[in-house]
């Protein structure tokens, strides 16, 4: 055999070779991330977990929740995930729903949003972008209610806002735009809006996502692991990155902006002289449960699940609990209007993930496989390979996108669309989603009087994650089918979305392999 040949021979083995090397790197879990997770799931654990919640209420918060309050509320994204928690879990503490006004670009498709006491709560179709129709909707008139006390002064006004375009597959900076139209420029109508009306707090949901670093998964023969590949997220500013290429998208670049337009709106002056106070909740990568979850709900709904992140590391946040750190927040806030001595919280940010050690991936594939008896099944596949169709994914999305605006647009114009979950499977979601990651949420959980929220959560991951199994085989997978049709594609999350659109792939290229399928 001559040399050339030889040559040839040599580089489809070495390839193979680099992408074995490098997959034992990035599927191993780091001396770091297993001090702090050193336990995993076992089946007598997730078992008993689940035999104790099945039957159980959906929700156990009751006497957790703050006080009712009697204020009016503007719940942005009310119709959605976890917007439609916070206004359930108002409606729990006895709020009147016809004080409660739900602000989302579309109309709620959760059940638990259009049976009882919900159905008097006022839901308005809204972009949050659309400055008039921000305005319009908070200076909407209130209805009269039976409380109401005549000739006293209207309840004062407490926003949620929830709502944002979670587009986590891009990180070009000439695409920020797309995040920033929602994210930043809506969240700046609603700071406005809030003024003209006198809001007196807002709470603002932004991402823990804003303080992971980018990394760089194409490693070399020596290294032994990524940079940044665990990372311990906490409430430390100084700690966020700084420029555009540490983030790991367009999407957590577009949070903090938001997030800092709404903490430097703390204490500014209303239209009516009303002091306006604002703070912020970072939840943990990972926001699940019922009513909508795009996690393990989807991991149900779906069954077979290819998946390159079992060994993956990282603090998830089930939905009660995020809910309960904004009413937490709200509570905070209202002590110090009415004259509390503790610390001022007000335009501050705070990370907020379920209690106990977080889980690996791994652990909860493990925990929908043997609640589902086996009918939800996982089928691991190479992220270095995995990696290498992001990239060429990323090149066309990109490529498509520059022809169109450039003199050369009829030539983009030919080019097809890329449609559905395949989009999401770019390389900016690696940076997300192949890295540990654990939330430090010791401030939020520290009590007011040391400057904390008082966040005590009441489910771990492993409860969150049986609750959504419980839920699903509750409802049918109804609830969860709902929330997945009415949510836009760039709605889907992360640790999912991609593997989503591999799953549907491989589905139609089926074993053995048929080419006609792939292409229909």
């Amino acid at each position: 055999m001559n040399v050339p040949a030889l040559a040839l021979l040599a580089i489809p083995l070495l390839l193979v070779l680099y992408v074995w090397l490098n997959d034992a790197k990035l599927e191993q879990l780091p001396t770091e991330a297993a001090r702090i997770s050193p336990e995993r799931w076992t089946k007598e654990k997730i078992e008993l977990c689940y035999a104790g919640l099945k039957d159980g209420p959906i929700s156990v918060l009751d006497e957790k929740l703050p006080p009712r309050t009697g204020r009016r509320y503007i719940v942005v994204g009310g119709a959605g995930f976890l917007g439609g928690w916070i206004v359930l879990h108002l409606l729990q503490r006895g709020e009147d729903p016809r004080r409660i006004r739900v602000l989302d670009i579309r109309l709620p498709v959760r059940q638990d949003l259009q049976e009882g006491r919900a159905r008097e709560v006022d839901f308005i179709k809204v972009d949050v972008s659309d400055r008039d129709a921000v305005f319009k909707a908070f200076n909407k008139r209130w209805p009269k209610v039976a409380s109401d006390i005549p000739g006293a002064p209207d309840p004062e006004v407490t926003v949620f806002h929830t709502a944002s375009v979670i587009r986590f597959f891009e990180r070009h900076p000439d695409l920020l735009y797309l995040s920033e139209n929602v994210n930043v420029h809506g969240t700046q109508n609603i700071l406005d809006a809030a003024r003209d009306v006198g809001v007196r707090i807002i709470i603002y949901t932004s991402s823990g996502s804003v303080g992971v670093r980018r990394s760089c998964f194409w490693l070399l023969p020596w290294q032994k692991e990524p940079k940044h590949f665990t990372q311990v997220i906490n409430d430390d500013d100084s700690n966020l990155p700084k420029r555009h290429d540490q983030f790991f998208s367009n999407y957590a670049v577009s949070k903090l902006a938001a997030e800092r337009r709404v903490r430097a709106a703390d204490r500014s002056e209303s239209n009516d002289g009303k002091v306006l106070r604002t703070g912020c909740i970072r939840p943990g990568n990972g926001v699940f449960g019922p009513g909508g979850d795009l996690l393990v709900g989807a991991y149900m709904v779906r069954k077979y699940n290819p998946t390159w992140l079992h060994a993956i590391m990282q603090s998830y946040t089930y939905v009660e609990n995020c809910s309960l750190a904004h009413l937490l927040y709200e509570q905070r806030l209202i002590e110090l209007e009415n004259g509390s001595t503790h610390p001022d919280i007000g335009g501050d940010a705070f990370c907020i993930a379920d209690m106990g050690p977080p889980p690996t991936s791994g652990d909860i594939h493990f925990a929908t496989e043997v609640l589902s008896g086996g009918k939800v099944r996982y089928h691991n596949l190479s992220p270095t390979a995995m990696l290498g169709v992001a990239q060429l994914v990323e090149l066309y999305y990109l490529g498509r996108r520059f022809l169109i605006k450039s003199r050369f647009a009829f030539l983009g114009s030919l080019l097809p669309q890329l449609l559905g979950e395949i989009v999401f499977l770019q390389p900016s979601m690696f940076a997300l989603t192949n890295v540990h990651l654990y939330f430090d949420d010791s401030r939020a959980r520290a009590p007011p009087e040391k400057g904390g929220l008082g966040y005590t959560n009441h489910y771990t991951t492993l409860e969150g994650v049986c609750r959504v199994v419980a839920d699903h085989y509750r409802t049918g997978g109804q609830g969860t089918t709902r929330a997945i049709a009415g949510h836009v594609e760039t709605s889907q999350s992360p640790l999912v979305g991609a593997e989503l659109a591999i799953g549907t792939a491989m589905e139609k290229i089926g074993d053995p392999f048929d080419a006609r399928k792939a292409l229909n």
